[in-house]
């Protein structure tokens, strides 16, 4: 009977310790950042992603297969993980555009639309959007002359 028990309760400890793990990592990124430590951010940021990704693997290899609360919670903690990577992706964004660092602002709202394609990514792809359009008026495209 003890078995069973620790069986029931071994989902729950690997969605806390990844819950823990994820609050790990994003602290991480907002300290890193913080302190200018950029490429340290990103990095923190790309492990959450990596999370997220194995996340995924691990929630198709469950496809077709009937819904448990283990599952479900699964599902929520993806979610959660690919909101806080979306999030972070943005506030590099704005770090980068507080920093008058343009190009870099750029690169990392096109990385964030062209990397959450999935519905559930809409409202961060709209945030980047409107980032671009809000950069695009704070540092206009120059013209270059033709010869």
């Amino acid at each position: 009977m003890a078995n069973c028990a620790h069986e029931a309760y071994q989902p729950r400890e690997t969605y806390q310790e990844r819950v823990k793990l994820i609050k790990e990592h994003a602290d991480s990124f907002y300290s890193n950042l913080k302190t200018n430590r950029v490429e340290s951010a990103i990095q923190d940021n790309r492990k959450i992603e990596a999370m997220a990704l194995q996340m995924v693997d691990t929630t198709r290899k469950r496809t077709g297969q009937p819904s448990t609360p283990a599952a479900e919670q699964d599902v929520a903690l993806l979610n959660t993980v690919n909101a806080t990577a979306a999030t972070n992706w943005l506030a590099l964004g704005q770090y980068y555009a507080i920093k008058r660092q343009y190009p870099q602002a750029l690169a990392t709202y096109r990385h964030l639309i062209d990397s959450y394609t999935n519905s559930i990514d809409r409202p961060y792809r709209e945030q980047a959007l409107r980032a671009l359009k809000d950069l695009g008026r704070l540092h206009p495209p120059t013209a270059t002359a033709n010869p």
